[in-house]
Parts: structure tokens; sequence; C-alpha cells
């Protein structure tokens, strides 16, 4: 049942106001780097101008990370995409991205902090990603974590944490528990508890008892600094702190707070969601980009490369979830696009797959000479037998769609490309566009859906839209392809 805002806030004042310069400033005193280990990469929806990497490799992530440390950003993205990988393989990936950025650092000089950015609907390997980072700071540092500072929250998208209980809604209309939502029956990663004190003990099986999680309640944030640094530096053992959060605001007096615990010596980790990182390095919120500051990314490419400037962009869906289709039909009604649709039982089975892959390639190449095309799944969910399954289905489906586009990137490179669903955004970057170091310019909607310029590989200078299956409203997917497919003399 949705609760009004206005009854979550009774008797929660509002606090002094933050500028986001006054955290940045701290940042900069600190020299620290971030170092955000990014389950899939939707999690730059929410900054601006930082360096990402994609390439994970042990070989190929030392010299990455030196070369993204080195642009003097205070936070930098790695592209694990660990939410589509079973635990162990999720568990290895996040250790060998934590030892190379302690072995870039050494080069550079810079010292460094981990964030595991995670799902804003609680979806994603916790507590095993922050247990493996703990491990590898301990064998790396000499020192243990403290604490596990848990940062769901994510405003823009309707995510608000309030009491230590997770919310999903909008002020108009209410927010709901967000165990009550559909994301909490995700088909590996569902749970049952919104109060993240409970959801704790659930996701750790009675490890860690929900009386032994902390929470940072919305007034003592917004009006008792001392008492909130006092609780992170009180932690230890790596004791869980879940951190109400509803406004920008409130994530950069937690940014204050923070920065003083662990100027005090606290230890800590951070499991959060998209906008932790804007408010913690004191970033503004950036206005959405508009079609001439995507015009240009794309000019460069066409002068460079000599790429046709008439043709259409591609939208590559692979999400499932029910947002992700209500704005597909949108698209389709606005805009009426060509769509060539990838047969999840065809992809399955290995005697229909590459026949079915090569004809949907040349069919979307070929649409491309006279607009956008839209290549996605069909929208029947395959599920397995129990998660692991479920997961190996999603990730053979999702090499279909990679493969797809691929294969239009060879024939014929797009003016933009869309992916829609985390998963589906990873693997797209790293395996369909060889994207292994890009910079995440900026927002396409207020505060959510990321366009990142891609600084290498086959795509180099193509726009590439990171777009969650889980964010926005019906008409978000329309609203950003009508901006890609303008001109910029035209908007």
């Amino acid at each position: 049942m949705a609760v009004a805002l206005s009854d979550l806030l009774a008797d929660v004042p509002d606090g002094d106001e933050v500028g986001a310069d006054q955290v940045a400033d701290a940042v900069a005193r600190s020299g620290r780097v971030l170092v955000v280990l990014d389950d899939d990469p939707t999690g730059t929806q929410s900054v601006s101008n930082l360096p990402v990497i994609t390439g994970w490799s042990p070989d190929s992530l030392p010299a990455s990370l030196e070369w993204a440390f080195s642009t003097g950003a205070p936070a930098v993205y790695v592209m694990t995409n660990s939410r589509s990988l079973g635990p162990d393989d999720a568990a290895q990936r996040n250790r060998d991205v934590a030892a190379a950025a302690f072995q870039a650092a050494a080069t550079t000089g810079r010292p460094i902090g981990f964030v595991s950015r995670s799902d804003s609907t609680l979806r994603g390997h916790f507590p095993l990603e922050t247990d493996v980072l703990a491990e590898v700071v301990e064998q790396q540092s000499g020192e243990s974590v403290d604490g596990v500072v848990l940062v769901p929250a994510f405003g823009d998208a309707g995510r608000i944490t309030v009491g230590g209980v997770h919310y999903m809604g909008t002020a108009k209309d209410g927010y709901t528990p967000v165990a009550e939502t559909e994301f909490a029956t995700d088909a590996t990663f569902g749970y049952s508890h919104s109060d993240l004190r409970a959801w704790v003990q659930e996701k750790t099986d009675g490890r860690i008892r929900a009386e032994d999680v902390e929470v940072l309640d919305l007034t003592t944030l917004r009006t008792d600094r001392a008492a909130a640094v006092a609780l992170l530096t009180g932690l230890s053992g790596g004791t869980p702190v879940a951190v109400d959060i509803v406004t920008e605001n409130d994530f950069r007096l937690l940014a204050l707070a923070l920065d003083e615990a662990e100027t005090q010596g606290a230890r800590l980790l951070y499991r959060v969601g998209p906008p932790f990182v804007r408010g913690r390095i004191g970033q503004e919120q950036r206005t959405p980009l508009t079609s001439e500051e995507v015009d240009r990314i794309r000019a460069s490419r066409e002068q460079h490369e000599g790429d046709s400037a008439d043709v259409g962009g591609l939208v590559a869906i692979g999400s499932h979830v029910g947002l992700t289709t209500r704005q597909l039909e949108r698209l389709r009604a606005d805009r009426g696009l060509v769509e060539v649709e990838i047969d999840v039982h065809a992809v399955l089975d290995d005697a229909t797959r590459q026949p079915h892959l090569t004809e949907l390639i040349h069919r979307a190449a070929e649409a491309l000479t006279s607009g956008d095309v839209i290549v996605r799944t069909s929208r029947t969910l395959v599920k397995g037998e129990n998660a692991e399954e479920s997961l190996a289905i999603s990730r053979r489906v999702s090499s279909a769609l990679v493969d797809v586009v691929a294969g239009v990137l060879k024939v014929r490179p797009p003016r933009f490309v869309v992916a829609k669903g985390g998963i589906t955004s990873s693997d797209v970057a790293e395996h369909a566009l060889g994207i292994e170091r890009a910079i995440a310019v900026g927002p396409m909607l207020p505060g959510i859906v990321s366009l990142w310029e891609p600084v290498d590989g086959p795509a180099r200078g193509i726009p590439y839209i990171v777009f969650a299956g889980n964010v926005g409203d019906a008409s978000s997917l329309s609203a950003v392809v009508d901006t890609l497919s303008s001109k910029g003399h035209q908007a």
C-alpha cells in the first residue's frame, strides 16, 4: 500500500542546505579517488564527465585505471557486470578489480576508496561483493573494514529510504515498500523485506542479525552531524549501517559526515544506488544533454571515420521488466520505428541460432538507411528451473543481442546506440561495441539515463546510451530517442 511522502516525513526537519562545492572542496583536500565497481553500466546515469572502464581483465585493468586516475577525476567507474554472473565469477571479478586498483594507486600515488554500486531496488550480489572487497582491502592494506554503508536511495527514479525502510514511488502517487514491487520477485535476486535491517539478515542468511544493523536516520543526518559522525566512527567489524535519504541535500549532508568520519580514521565500504557518487564527490545535478551536444560527439566520428550523417540509430532492448515493455509500446506509438525481433527459443537452439542472427543483422543494417531501428528480444521471459539456470539463459539471450549489434556495427555504424537494460548495456558496450574506455558525459533525462562517449575501439565517437530497465516513465525511452534523432540545429 502506498504511503504519502508527507506521512513518511512527518516531524522530520529539513536541515541546513549544503552546496555541492562544499563537498567537492572536502574531496579535493583528501586527494582520494573513489573506485566504483559497477555491477552494470547504469550506475553512471547520475554523474557527468567521469572516466569509465569496461575492459576489466587482470592484464589490461591496471593500465586502464592508471589512465583513469591520471585524469584527476574524483571517481572512476569499472564495469564488472557482476549482476549477470554467478556468485563465484562475481567474487573473482570484484577481487581482480580491487587488486588492480591497489596496483594503480601505488603507481600513481593516489589514495583510493571503494564503492560497490548496485541496484536501487536491492537486486545484486550482496553481501558477497562487499565481503570480497573487505577481504582485499585487509590483504592489501593490513586494515580491516569498520563498516559497510548502505545507501540504495535514488530520488531521481523514485527510490527513497526512511526509517531504515526502502520505498519506491512518486510524490504524486505515494511510496510503496520495495518488497511489495515487481523487483522483489526477481528470479535471481528476489527478497521479502523492505526494512534494510531485516533485508541484511535475509541476505546474509542470519550471519548478521537485523538488530545489529545500524540506521542513520533522517533527523540525525539533517540536524546533528556530530552524532552522525559518532555513529560512523563507532562502527567495527564491518557492521552495516543503513542510511535514510530522500533529497539531494541528504546525500551532501551524508558526504560531509562520511568525510569527517574517514578523516578520523573510519575505514568504510559503500554499497549504494546510482546518485550516491554524485553526492559523495560534490557534483551538481547536470541538466540533460541536448541534441546539439549529442551532435558534437557524433560529428567527431563522422569526420574521422567518414560515416554517413544520415544513417539511423540503433535501440537494443534486452530488459524484460514491465516498465521497459511500456516504454517500448510508447516508442512504437510515437515513432513507428522498424523492429527486428530476436526469437529467444531460436537462439537457445544451437541448430537455429546462427542462421537466425545472420538474417537479423542483414535486416537491421538495411533498415538503418531509412531511419532508426529497434533490435529486441521477444517479450516472453524464459526462466530456468533455478536461479543459476535463469542466469545462464539470460546470458545466452544477451549474447544473441550482442552478436546482432556487433554485426550491424561492422556493416553500417549507426548514428547512436541505445542499450535498454543493465546486463544488456554492459554486454553491448564491452562485447558488441568493443569499448574499453569511455567518458560518462552526462544524463539524457534529469538524473537518469547516461550517455557515454567511447574513446577507443570500433565505436569511438558513437554516442552510447546506457538506459536501465527500471527507470523513467512510459514516455522516457521515446523522449531519449527524440533527442538523439533530432539534428542539433533543429532542436
